[in-house]
């Protein structure tokens, strides 16, 4: 057997990814009303508390998996059921009012046929994913989407390749249409994912990670440098909010600061606050999602991120070593 030299293996994967390509490109042309109508009875059957089960067979029943992954992690409760499996007890898991999703490109699998004679006995309704469309799968079914692609990547046209890939992007596709369809935001992901860090940044608010009280620095702007060095160790912290004579933050001063100050003199411990803070600097209210901060944080270019109250009063303070103790970074 020949081996290929290593431009031919990129010539190769070009070729595939080609393939493929192509494969999504006529599946996108292909959609049509059905499409639409598959979304309003995924939409349909959620708010009537039924689920989406999702089945197949060999590598369709592996994309199977996935898109009953997604369906679920945006907010519709989907399983996946095995087609032998289910033929020998799991079908318990299929209810009145659930809606079935069968994957076969042919729309001849041996396996699915024998699972659609069973579950014609519930009221279920059925959409076909299928690249044949006037298959048995098919006409046994409520709606069919169409991924049908003009060849697989195998250069046998025999193993599913490019045709796994369309069944994969049209539930794709049909997930982010149900979600966008019932509403679902960023915090119903999150609280599907609670302990991942998309989940951490989308639930928790800025005051459940800023540090407060003791740990929260904060000077007069007429106090000297000398003054807030103490505050800021006492706080174990790199910066301290400067505030004017009712509270409100006017400024910051940093361990930064200080060390350009030191290079000048000795005499800049006794300089005034107001000469040397940097002023209205970057802030955040606590009510602020914590992915705010951390947007912040990435775009700022920052150390530390004063928190704020309504009135503008410094009551908080992130700082960027907490958050990978967080798991937030």
């Amino acid at each position: 057997m020949a081996a290929l030299s290593g431009m031919s293996y990129l010539r190769e994967a070009r070729r595939v990814i080609d393939i493929e390509i192509a494969g999504l490109e006529a599946v996108r042309s292909q959609l049509n009303a059905s499409f639409e109508r598959a979304v309003d009875l995924v939409v349909r059957t959620v708010e009537s508390r039924g689920k989406v089960v999702v089945a197949g067979v060999g590598k369709s029943g592996n994309i199977g998996r996935k898109i009953a992954a997604t369906l679920t992690s945006t907010g519709t409760t989907s399983v996946f059921l095995d087609s032998v499996d289910a033929l020998h007890g799991d079908l318990g898991i299929l209810n009145d009012g659930d809606l079935v999703i069968l994957l076969s490109y042919s729309g001849e699998s041996e396996e699915l046929l024998q699972l659609l004679l069973a579950i014609k006995r519930f009221d279920v309704r059925v959409i076909a994913f299928t690249g044949k469309t006037k298959s048995t799968m098919a006409r046994a079914s409520d709606i069919v989407l169409n991924v049908a692609v003009p060849a697989e990547a195998c250069p046998f046209n025999l193993a599913p390749t490019a045709s796994t890939t369309a069944t994969l992007a049209m539930g794709d596709a049909l997930a982010m249409a149900v979600l966008k369809a019932r509403g679902f935001e960023k915090e119903d992901f999150a609280r599907n994912h609670p302990s991942g860090l998309i989940g951490r940044a989308l639930l928790l608010r800025v005051g459940d990670i800023m540090r407060s009280g003791a740990r929260n620095p904060t000077v007069k702007q007429m106090a000297t440098v000398k003054d807030a060095l103490f505050v800021m160790s006492e706080a174990k912290s790199g910066c301290v909010s400067v505030t004017d004579g009712r509270g409100r933050l006017v400024g910051v001063f940093t361990d930064g600061d200080l060390r350009r100050l030191m290079t000048d003199s000795e005499k800049s411990l006794h300089l005034r606050l107001r000469e040397v803070m940097t002023r209205d600097p970057i802030r955040i209210e606590g009510s602020a999602l914590a992915v705010e901060a951390l947007r912040l944080f990435d775009t700022k270019s920052i150390d530390d991120l004063i928190v704020v109250n309504a009135k503008g009063e410094p009551v908080g303070l992130v700082d960027s070593q907490d958050l990978p103790k967080m798991k937030l970074m």
